[in-house]
């Protein structure tokens, strides 16, 4: 991706969620000038546990048809330290026909709820053993109600409702083209995107960036590279 395309879509992201009366925490809005005015030691968390702007085409060169913008709210280490927070929040737009491929998570259990806009559209398997995507009947629970559908079944989310994601259940969504972008929250156990996700097709989770303009956000998994940090490692 361009830097220029990412500032855009940044921009309009947060016009999207002032639309739909969401407010993100301050340091959403920081540029790094503006980073670089404060003392970063207060913001260790921030950095450590990849708070904030998550903007990714999943390496595809192409964020319009596979991508997904999400802003990390809170987060805890996995393992327990030096985090002890069990617990992780994301706000998210998924765009219409934008596709985040299809996925599972070893560790994470989520809730993803869709909190306004369009119609969000989920596919679902179950995994084999040897990780490939199982043709058994799924059972899934949405807003407590527990159902069976059969693999690959395509699932129509409206404002308000909620699917609870299990680990290793395979998901791929999307907002329903015609309907426009949809706002998805999630609640989950830590979140570790490093580490976390086996991807059915060979996926990279962050983006490369091509430089040809100033940042107006610095994303979550850039940090040390604008600001003067040491960065982590997440992975156990």
């Amino acid at each position: 991706m361009r830097r220029s395309q990412l500032n855009e879509i940044l921009a309009e992201s947060q016009a999207l969620f002032a639309k739909h009366q969401i407010a993100l925490p301050p340091f959403a809005h920081f540029t790094p000038n503006e980073w670089a005015k404060h003392d970063l030691s207060r913001f260790q968390e921030v950095f450590d546990l990849q708070l904030g702007w998550d903007v990714t085409d999943m390496g595809s060169n192409d964020f319009a048809s596979t991508g997904l913008t999400l802003f990390t709210l809170r987060n805890g280490s996995v393992g327990g330290k030096p985090y002890p927070k069990p617990y992780a929040e994301k706000i998210m737009i998924s765009r219409e026909g934008q596709v985040t491929p299809c996925h599972f998570h070893w560790y994470k259990m989520e809730d993803i709820i869709h909190r306004g806009g369009g119609n969000m559209i989920i596919e679902l398997y179950n995994r084999t053993t040897d990780e490939q995507c199982d043709t058994t009947d799924i059972d899934v629970v949405l807003d407590g109600e527990r159902q069976r559908h059969k693999a690959g079944s395509r699932l129509r989310l409206t404002a308000g409702q909620s699917i609870t994601l299990t680990q290793g259940l395979y998901h791929s969504f999307w907002a329903e083209p015609g309907f426009g972008p949809v706002i998805l929250g999630e609640v989950s156990m830590v979140n570790d995107d490093r580490c976390d996700n086996r991807f059915l097709q060979q996926q990279s989770r962050f983006s490369e960036i091509e430089e040809d303009e100033s940042p107006l956000h610095i994303l979550c998994n850039e940090y040390a590279r604008f600001l003067p940090l040491q960065e982590p490692s997440l992975c156990r």
